[in-house]
């Protein structure tokens, strides 16, 4: 299989969508939508060029230390019009390197402290929903501590901070609510 060419469909500030005109392994000419953070020139370089292709956000799994639970969000979101239950997440700012978007994000959408990220169980580079969009993220496992706060928050993002011990975890899994798949694999671990 091989990359032919893209084009820009759409272009807005934090998402692009693309077409891609590929050769599948029959030969034949193909078209693929993606959905991209990158611009249409940063796309090219890593598709035709081999370009290093950097992680666009960070998705955070942070333990409270003193609480000895794991921080969820219940975040609206647009594309659902509803909530959903997630793990603090954000994009990284041009010039920041992972740890200091885990910091900032944490803080922003928790009002809580980083204190250490383990380095043994993040992953620095994982892809989301890789039939749709060539996202990728470090998976960071952290611990953190303070105070909840709203203070931080952006204006478009209504989010409730919730602390959840193990047994609090094993009943929101078993429930009907919605819940990013991301937490919800994250909230099984935390319960294994």
């Amino acid at each position: 299989m091989s990359m032919k060419n893209i084009t820009t469909l759409a272009d807005t500030q934090y998402l692009k969508l693309y077409d891609a005109q590929y050769i599948n392994k029959n030969g034949e000419c193909k078209n693929w939508s993606i959905a991209s953070r990158k611009n249409i020139d940063t796309l090219k370089n890593i598709y035709f060029n081999k370009a290093e292709c950097a992680i666009d956000a960070v998705i955070i799994i942070a333990t409270h230390t003193v609480e000895n639970k794991l921080v969820i969000i219940k975040q609206f979101r647009v594309p659902l019009n509803d909530y959903v239950y997630e793990i603090p997440a954000g994009l990284i700012d041009p010039g920041e390197d992972f740890k200091t978007t885990v910091a900032r994000e944490l803080k922003e959408e928790t009002g809580l402290d980083l204190i250490q990220i383990d380095y043994s169980k993040t992953k620095s580079q994982a892809y989301i929903s890789t039939g749709m969009t060539d996202e990728s993220a470090a998976l960071v496992y952290c611990t953190c501590q303070g105070k909840i706060s709203k203070d931080y928050l952006e204006p478009d993002e209504d989010i409730e901070v919730i602390l959840l011990s193990k047994a609090e975890a094993k009943v929101l899994i078993d429930s009907d609510k919605k819940i990013d798949i991301k937490a919800f694999l994250s909230i099984q671990n935390f319960i294994a």
